[in-house]
């Protein structure tokens, strides 16, 4: 299974110099249990042709010589977009780093919905919905409709009911991340049996259990990090 694959048991001694970077931000930290289960990114075989740049991400992950500081200046730079460093950000309550690293995403690619989505879903955590929407990520128009939707949804306050409603009857995609962002909105109000109920109806949906898309996956590790059957 996808999922299986972004899933790992890690201990409160493990050090991660990707996960550990400095922040601008003030960091809370947050208790976690001995062992707990997260989200992380996969790791392929390394590239011996890898640019600089990317070497220096590389090296963040695998634990190379000097590789928060290589990493961190990548990431600045703009030079590798690493949305699932954020992602793993979120899933470990660190959200003040999290939404850190999707507002250095967007700042260098300014047209992604989802990006400026999930900075609003860690800032929510942090002030409330109401204060988050109130410094929301703008960005240009998603080619996709189910994410206009969902965007605006976030951006200005929505239905989500309305919006899966809307793509019902769509493509097997379109309802996939309509669920998704639905229950992800809910969770932004702390409505914790709604966001499940459309989480959960994301991952049985045709899409959410054949794609090999990330967010399908995705959508699994958040069921499993919430300890919600599928």
């Amino acid at each position: 299974m996808a999922a299986q694959r972004i899933i790992t048991s890690i201990t409160t001694n493990t050090s991660n110099p990707l996960l550990h970077s400095p922040s601008t931000f003030p960091i809370t930290h947050h208790s976690l249990p001995t062992t707990t289960t997260i989200f992380t990114p996969h790791i392929p075989p390394r590239n011996t042709k890898l640019s600089t740049s990317v070497s220096g991400i590389w090296d963040a992950i695998t634990g190379g010589p000097d590789s928060s500081r290589q990493a961190l200046i990548a990431i600045r730079r703009g030079m590798v977009l690493f949305r699932q460093r954020g992602l793993s950000l979120y899933y470990l309550d660190r959200f003040e780093e999290g939404a850190e690293q999707f507002r250095i995403d967007v700042a260098q690619n300014p047209n992604d919905t989802e990006e400026s989505i999930w900075c609003f879903l860690c800032e929510a955590q942090l002030s409330g919905a109401a204060e988050a929407r109130k410094q929301f990520l703008e960005v240009g128009r998603d080619p996709r409709p189910v994410m206009r939707e969902a965007y605006n949804m976030f951006k200005d306050g929505g239905d989500p009911e309305k919006l899966v409603d809307m793509f019902s009857k769509g493509r097997e995609s379109e309802y996939f991340y309509a669920s998704l962002y639905a229950g992800l909105y809910y969770e932004s109000q702390n409505i914790a049996d709604k966001a499940k109920h459309h989480i959960v109806a994301s991952c049985k949906s045709l899409y959410g259990e054949r794609s090999d898309d990330y967010m399908a996956s995705l959508a699994k590790v958040h069921c499993i990090c919430r300890n919600w059957e599928l």
